[in-house]
């Protein structure tokens, strides 16, 4: 028998997944909460066996009211259910402690599962979360030359640059005066977070901007 808390503001969910987990072979409903606080008075003193905790409650949010329950019962397993699927929400869930992630819109028998995958050790996600945890840990892609911010000028500028340039003969094939591109590089090292213009070249270069016509 699967002990569960529930820990909902809004009543009606509350009832629903009351209702859901008793009527459930191998389920048992312990508690049902309207509030961390109330979820820190009850939980501790029935210790289930996992909590379904929703993030919008009044005063102590479901992310603080998890952290403080991971404090008190370590082996005790929460998963989130909500609405909620910012990234930053969900890192923020897992960092307090929280071992599966659902959205309310999950079925029934989804919830249900969660609860007995997560007594087997797993981790369960609704799909859309998993996938924005997976592509957190994904590199992120190279900047293209829009992304560096460069004006026009600077775009050239750096083209001849990569191709080992000088600033004289970078000034002469711009018809710009030498102070002129010594101006201009001092911009691209700000927008590029360079110091050199072995820096700036291999930064531009990674961009995979094409080199100018010689």
């Amino acid at each position: 028998m699967i002990s569960i808390a529930v820990v909902e503001d809004n009543a009606g969910v509350r009832q629903n997944f009351q209702r859901l987990i008793d009527e459930a072979p191998g389920f048992r409903c312990v508690c049902a909460c309207d509030c961390g606080e109330d979820a820190l008075r009850q939980i501790p003193r029935v210790r289930p066996d996992v909590v379904l905790m929703d993030l919008h409650l009044p005063n102590l949010s479901g992310i603080e009211c998890t952290a403080r329950l991971k404090e008190l019962l370590p082996d005790m397993q929460v998963i989130i259910v909500t609405v909620y699927d910012d990234t930053e929400t969900v890192f923020k869930a897992l960092r307090a402690g929280a071992c599966g992630y659902l959205l309310k819109r999950s079925a029934p028998e989804r919830i249900l599962g969660a609860i007995r995958e997560v007594r087997e050790g797993g981790a369960p996600m609704t799909s859309e979360i998993a996938r924005k945890v997976v592509e957190a840990f994904q590199p992120a892609p190279p900047p293209g030359p829009a992304d560096l911010n460069l004006t026009r000028r600077e775009h050239e500028i750096l083209e001849w640059l990569v191709q080992g340039f000088a600033n004289k003969e970078i000034a002469t094939r711009l018809s710009l005066s030498v102070d002129t591109v010594r101006w201009h590089l001092k911009q691209i090292y700000e927008k590029l977070h360079v110091r050199s213009r072995t820096e700036a070249a291999h930064k531009f270069r990674s961009t995979g901007t094409p080199p100018p016509a010689r």
